[in-house]
């Protein structure tokens, strides 16, 4: 389906330049798993929008030589400056899937330069805040031809943009706390882009600390398309969609009222979901690793021994993202030093915060 209010009309003049865009990784707390042709999500999904783990990324522009101007986009891509081929499938791809909103990427000729503030083979999903950069560097670009667009529409056009790149993408956008995917409860929720979460939400989660634990800095071994192409013929993937967007609401009223308690039950319920799904799928596939587990169970036990509001969330990989109020940060990191860090790859993890995107 052609979205006609993100066609750009605008005439571009041929010169050279370049524009840079920070853009943070998120974690979902509801998850959005399974989705349709191009990038819609079958569910609604909310997520923590982080702060030290980001993507910055340097768009160069050229003019194409006169007469090269067909549909061969022409790019190079550089990681902490070193070139790397193996990523051009993926900016292929997306340049195939957003030329009708940005049809001038026909006529330049570009470098992307882009650096991860985490280690690329930290197992960290790095889609989400590089696709959300690119596309910030895309929307700057088309603003410098038309200095008249409003911020309001910059910002939803690169969640637009961002999201046919990767769907969690569009959550990277915003911050601090961001919605994406049609809902009965949020009329000014979308499936084309990502809003800030439109409720007023609680003082404790707008500083909440996310520290993750690196238990498997490999590459997975069954990709998150794979995973949600799989939902398509899922036995029990209607009945997920329903208990996601119930979810939703109920975490709506959760993040508003500051309830520690239910907050900790829904995302812990969302995570093992999210890998039910993985493990009933045909074919099944486990993402977490036996360390994994080892994690959650001794978070329960801790929790249940010294009444620490600390709770754990899963993203589709055996990584554990640990999630408590800024206030309780000196004992939730002596906890992970002394019992958890045991279960990661080289005893490495990542302290991260929520931000404002």
């Amino acid at each position: 389906m052609i979205h006609q209010a993100y066609i750009s009309k605008t005439i571009f003049n041929p010169i050279s330049g370049a524009f840079s865009a920070k853009a943070p990784s998120n974690i979902a707390l509801v998850k959005y798993w399974g989705k349709s042709d191009p990038q819609i999500p079958k569910n609604a999904s909310v997520s923590f929008t982080l702060s030290k783990s980001y993507t910055e990324t340097t768009l160069k522009f050229t003019p194409k030589e006169a007469g090269k101007t067909e549909q061969v986009f022409d790019f190079e891509v550089y990681l902490d400056g070193v070139s790397k081929p193996d990523f051009k499938s993926k900016i292929q791809k997306y340049f195939e899937s957003i030329v009708l909103y940005v049809p001038f990427i026909n006529n330049f000729s570009f470098e992307i330069q882009t650096h991860n503030s985490f280690p690329h083979s930290s197992g960290i999903a790095s889609s989400a805040s590089s696709f959300a950069a690119l596309s910030l560097c895309l929307m700057q670009m088309e603003l410098a031809f038309n200095t008249e667009m409003d911020e309001t529409y910059f910002y939803q056009k690169a969640a637009f943009l961002a999201r046919l790149g990767s769907g969690s993408a569009t959550r990277s956008v915003y911050g601090s706390l961001v919605l994406w995917g049609q809902h009965p409860d949020f009329e000014t929720a979308s499936d084309l882009y990502g809003i800030p979460f439109p409720l007023t939400v609680h003082p404790i989660f707008k500083t909440y600390q996310d520290t993750i634990l690196l238990v498997d800095k490999g590459q997975k071994k069954v990709s998150s398309s794979v995973g949600h192409n799989l939902m398509n013929q899922h036995p029990f993937a209607e009945q997920r969609f329903a208990q996601a967007n119930e979810n939703l609401t109920l975490l709506a009223g959760i993040m508003q009222q500051g309830d520690l308690n239910a907050f900790m039950q829904l995302v812990e319920t969302e995570a093992l979901s999210l890998h039910a799904m993985m493990m009933t799928a045909n074919p099944y596939f486990i993402l977490m690793q036996p360390q994994t587990i080892s994690i959650i169970k001794k978070i329960w036990e801790f929790r249940t021994a010294t009444q620490v509001p600390v709770c754990f969330t899963l993203d589709a990989g055996a990584n554990v993202h640990v999630l408590y109020p800024k206030s309780e940060t000196n004992k939730v990191i002596s906890f992970i030093d002394s019992e958890l860090s045991q279960f990661c790859e080289n005893k490495q993890y990542i302290c991260d915060e929520v931000s404002v995107g």
